[in-house]
């Protein structure tokens, strides 16, 4: 995992964030999500230099794992650094919403 990776998955790792259950490097489809938490229907991906790649590409991923019923949320390398409070606060609100939609 990227350093990035190591620090959020400590963050969701045995329900530490408000009891939240994730799993990491997800196959999704053809791909493979940083993070999910699969009865939710949530995916957490952490968007840097370990994963640069095509706007197509991720455009591509992105259209596939909403098809699938994910709502998919982005993290950058420089929030993981300087906002982790607020990354945990917005996926709270995320698995709060996706927990909601599956009523």
């Amino acid at each position: 995992m990227a350093p990035a990776e190591v620090v959020i998955w400590e963050m969701l790792r045995a329900g530490r964030l408000n009891g939240w259950k994730f799993v990491r490097q997800v196959p999704i489809g053809p791909y493979i999500a940083d993070f999910a938490a699969r009865r939710e229907k949530l995916v957490i991906e952490i968007d840097g230099r370990s994963h640069d790649q095509t706007i197509a590409h991720d455009e591509r991923r992105q259209a596939c794992l909403i098809s699938l019923g994910y709502t998919v949320i982005h993290i950058s390398n420089a929030d993981v650094t300087t906002n982790r409070d607020g990354i945990a606060r917005h996926i709270d609100h995320q698995m709060r919403l996706a927990a909601l939609k599956g009523l």
